[in-house]
C-alpha cells in the first residue's frame, strides 16, 4: 500500500535523515530518504529480541530457563535486570533487583539462542525475522544490541508486526508488550533515571515517564526503542500507529528537544484514521 500524500512533518534537524508511519494495513507517511539504509544503534535490540521470542514461539527457548548470570532467566535478559552494566561480563547488581540497561545481556542472549537452535544468531535472524517478514533492507550480521542497520522503509514492517503479530502469538506478544518486574527503577540513557523504569522483552515501556523521547500524548502503552545513532522505532497500540525515525547525526541534545514534537505531530495527523 502506497503512503497517502502529506505534507512533510517538521524536522529541525540539520542533517539527513528519514521518517515514517505506518498503521496495521500499510505504510500511511514517508519522508526524507525511507529507503536509505543508517546504523539502528540500540534500535537493533527490539529486532534481536523479536528473533529470540520466535525460537520461544518454537518452544526451542523457555522464557524462564536459566541464561547469563547465575539465578537469571531469558526473561532477566530481555528485560534488563539480570545485573549486567552497560557493557562487560562482570555483573554490578543482584538479578531482578534493578533495572539496568545493558548491551552485554543482548550478547549473551544471541549466544544462549546459538546454542538452543544450532544456529549462529545473524543465520537465526535472517531466516525466522527477515525472511519472516520479507524484509528487503535490514542487516543483522552486526552486534544484537547495537550493530543493525536498516531503512525505514523495513522498519515500518517491524512495526505493523508489533502492531498486528504474525511471527508471535498474541500470548507471546502480549507478553513481550507487558511490563516485566513491575517498580523497578532504571537510568533511561539519555533521560536520567526513571521511577520506574518499565520494560518488556526487548522494548521499553512509555507508561508515565517523564522526560521520555516519545510524546506528550503518546498513551502509557506505547513501547519501543531509541539509539545512539539518532534513531527511533515506536509503537502507540491504542492510536494503532507505528513510527521510524533515522539519521546522519548521532542522538545529542537536539534530538531530545525534537523527537516529541515529532511524534504528537504524528499522532495529530495519523491517530484514528480509517484506512478501509
Amino acid at each position: 500500500m502506497q503512503p497517502t500524500t502529506e505534507p512533510p512533518i517538521p524536522v529541525d534537524l540539520d542533517a539527513a535523515h528519514a521518517l515514517g508511519v505506518t498503521d496495521a494495513s500499510g505504510t500511511l507517511h514517508t519522508q526524507g530518504e525511507p529507503r536509505r539504509i543508517f546504523d539502528l544503534a540500540s534500535v537493533s535490540k527490539p529486532l534481536a529480541a523479536l528473533g529470540v521470542l520466535v525460537a520461544v514461539e518454537r518452544g526451542l527457548v523457555d522464557l524462564d530457563e536459566p541464561a547469563g548470570p547465575e539465578g537469571a532467566t531469558v526473561r532477566h535478559l530481555l528485560a534488563h535486570t539480570a545485573g549486567y552494566p552497560f557493557e562487560g561480563e562482570e555483573t554490578v547488581g543482584a538479578v531482578g533487583a534493578r533495572r539496568i540497561y545493558s548491551n552485554t545481556g543482548f550478547e549473551v542472549l544471541a549466544a544462549h539462542v546459538e546454542e538452543a537452535t544450532g544456529h549462529d544468531f545473524p543465520d537465526w535472524m535472517e531466516q525466522t525475522v527477515v525472511q519472516g517478514l520479507d524484509l528487503v533492507d535490514l542487516e543483522v550480521d552486526g552486534s544484537p544490541a547495537a550493530g543493525y542497520r536498516s531503512t525505514v522503509d523495513d522498519l515500518l514492517v517491524i512495526g505493523r508486526e508489533l502492531l498486528t503479530p504474525t511471527l508471535l502469538s498474541a500470548e507471546l506478544h502480549a507478553e513481550m508488550t507487558a511490563v516485566q518486574y513491575p517498580g523497578l527503577s532504571g537510568l533511561l540513557p539519555g533521560y536520567g533515571r526513571q521511577k520506574p523504569n518499565d520494560w518488556g522483552l526487548g522494548v521499553e515501556i512509555r507508561d508515565g515517564k517523564d522526560p521520555h523521547w516519545t510524546g506528550a500524548h503518546s498513551s502509557p502503552r506505547t513501547f519501543g526503542h531509541f539509539g545512539q545513532a539518532g534513531s527511533f522505532l515506536w509503537v502507540d497500540p491504542e492510536a494503532g500507529l507505528a513510527c521510524a525515525f533515522l539519521g546522519e547525526e548521532r542522538f545529542g541534545p537536539e534530538h531530545v528537544r525534537i523527537w516529541p514534537g515529532i511524534t504528537d505531530e504524528v499522532l495529530a495527523r495519523f491517530a484514528g484514521r480509517s484506512r478501509g
